[in-house]
């Protein structure tokens, strides 16, 4: 069970130019949801981009955060990947992948230099993003005999859930998704109504 019944990431895509002593930082942001959306990214950034001195990145994926990683590309240690985290978790954001690319201008910045270009950039773009929260919802799959189906029905309006209809041949089964801080009183409701079985599915 998560602490959180929702969680906030960002809408669409962004970009941000951020200038330091004459190097210039792409910031872009990404909604993503899996890390094969992150390596698509990436991919296509440095083919755009091939000659940037340094593609540095950081994202955080699922509802608990527990997915995250950073990546300095070449940079001092702990000076572009881990600043660009940290902007991530000041927002609060989740399921986001923010790539700084940098072009050197010639001037050497020096680590407090750097990690204030990286993490200025990575707010930069995020502040310009449209943030959205998401209910966390948990998944169930409902059955009882045909003729009875109403009631299931009934509490999927009760919760502004979709219901999915599988297809079963001697009993109606469907699927449906409770908000996170519905899911006591759905529970409740399923035990009053006993002619209906309850499954757990997973978090949606």
């Amino acid at each position: 069970m998560f602490a959180l019944d929702s969680y906030n990431t960002i809408v669409s895509p962004q970009t941000f130019v951020y200038k330091s002593k004459g190097s210039k930082f792409l910031a872009f942001a990404f909604p993503v949801n899996q890390e094969i959306e992150i390596k698509k990214h990436l991919q296509d950034l440095k083919l755009q981009l091939p000659d940037a001195s340094h593609h540095c990145y950081a994202y955080v994926l699922n509802f608990d955060k527990q997915v995250f990683r950073a990546n300095d590309d070449g940079e001092p240690s702990n000076t572009a990947g881990k600043p660009i985290l940290r902007q991530i978790h000041h927002l609060d954001l989740t399921n986001v992948l923010v790539v700084v690319v940098r072009y050197f201008g010639g001037t050497l910045l020096g680590v407090a230099g750097l990690i204030e270009a990286y993490s200025n950039a990575a707010l930069e773009v995020l502040e310009i993003c449209e943030i959205v929260n998401h209910p966390i919802y948990e998944r169930y799959e409902l059955q009882c005999d045909f003729g009875k189906e109403q009631d299931i029905y009934s509490l999927s309006k009760q919760y502004q859930s979709v219901i999915i209809v599988k297809q079963e041949q001697s009993v109606f089964c469907a699927e449906i998704k409770i908000p996170l801080r519905s899911v006591e009183d759905f529970k409740r409701k399923t035990k009053e109504l006993y002619f209906i079985k309850i499954k757990y599915i997973g978090i949606a």
